[in-house]
């Protein structure tokens, strides 16, 4: 079996393959970090609640955001795995030709996403939309070339962002609002970063479009926590919250043969 975890600044999001089978998926939060027996400790739990064997774990593969995350979990992976996990970075064989002026600034977890949009979508234009802690967009070509995207905050952290820097706008709900136009402040939030957000992507995918594929529309991947949240907006061709792990597990997979 194929342990995949994907590190994000919120979360870990992790899925354990079976084959090409998806047997369960986990989440923890990334902070505070914790020590490799804490993650091997907790990884092993989690599993076996789920009725996954961690014995049956033979490999490991990791995307991730957060550099001071590797250190303690490749070393649980090794004590509690005796697996050397493989890490998704600049370098090794992804099926993409990465045409971002410095691949380097790439995050793995958006390199994922666009391997895993491929698979799905093999000789397509695809725009993959992942609505994490930011909302980013990646654009990949019918022919594989990785072209780069857009960066925006996202939904969480829009909300955040108003309750930490105004004296008086609360932490509110995320939610999907019955209409844009709020008779309260709580009300008005949610109208405006639902609504605001919703624009936005539209917008952006739009002007990727155009700019990429000269207005023809490419097959629009929706992934990351909020994806769902937005799903009744007609923004995605498909929503698809697994797509990283698909995608770390293909570049696994690559990189072993």
């Amino acid at each position: 079996m194929l342990l995949c975890l994907d590190i994000g600044n919120t979360q870990i999001h992790g899925g354990v393959f079976d084959g090409d089978a998806l047997r369960m998926q986990l989440r923890k939060t990334t902070h505070p970090l914790g020590s490799s027996d804490e993650f091997g400790v907790f990884f092993a739990a989690v599993l076996r609640e789920n009725g996954v064997d961690p014995g049956q774990v033979r490999q490991v593969a990791i995307c991730s955001v957060v550099p001071r995350a590797l250190h303690p979990i490749r070393s649980a992976c090794l004590k509690y795995f005796r697996a050397e996990p493989f890490v998704l970075q600049a370098g090794v064989k992804t099926g993409l030709k990465v045409r971002y002026r410095n691949p380097h600034e790439v995050g793995a977890d958006r390199i994922a996403g666009a391997i895993g949009a491929t698979q799905r979508k093999p000789a397509m234009n695809v725009l993959v939309v992942d609505c994490g802690t930011a909302t980013t967009f990646d654009v990949v070509t019918a022919a594989g070339d990785y072209l780069g995207g857009a960066i925006l905050p996202g939904i969480g952290v829009s909300v955040e962002a108003l309750a930490g820097r105004t004296a008086k706008l609360p932490s509110v709900e995320i939610t999907r609002p019955a209409v844009a136009l709020g008779r309260s402040t709580i009300e008005s939030m949610q109208a405006g970063i639902y609504h605001g957000h919703v624009g936005a992507i539209r917008h952006l995918v739009g002007e990727l479009a155009r700019e990429a594929f000269h207005g023809e529309h490419p097959y629009v991947v929706g992934t990351g926590g909020f994806a769902r949240l937005l799903a009744a907006e007609k923004l995605f061709d498909e929503v698809v919250p697994e797509l990283v792990l698909l995608g770390l597990k293909h570049a696994a997979e690559m990189n072993r043969e």
